[in-house]
């Protein structure tokens, strides 16, 4: 499981390097993530701009990383692929998570909300 994470303003970004999230790694994802979020942030932003596949294990799996992190700090989404952002849509988790077009407006959005 590929996880590299940054540092930038008030946001942890997580780059997702894998192509697929799906049963075969959902587990992975799940603790990968709770280690890589240790670190004190105020968000925490998953660039999936390399995910072109997700399945209902990795859907479920990014909801338990998002129940984990509550309350004291909010999931969102950047760089989703059509695909991706097609189950999200098709399954209304599109009104749960923050989903931003890419990091460069994830990180600015969050600029602009802080000032």
């Amino acid at each position: 499981m590929i996880l590299n994470a940054e540092a930038i303003g008030d946001a942890l970004v997580v780059h997702v390097g894998e192509e697929r999230l799906d049963a075969a790694i959902a587990l992975r994802f799940k603790d990968r993530m709770r280690e890589v979020t240790i670190q004190p942030a105020a968000r925490v932003i998953l660039d999936m701009s390399r995910v072109s596949f997700l399945d209902s294990s990795g859907l479920g799996a990014l909801v338990a990383v998002m129940k984990f992190l509550a309350p004291t700090r909010r999931l969102e989404l950047a760089g989703l692929r059509p695909n991706v952002e097609k189950v999200l849509h098709l399954t209304r988790m599109n009104t749960v998570f923050l989903i931003h077009s890419d990091i460069k407006s994830a990180v600015s959005d969050g600029l602009r909300n802080a000032g």
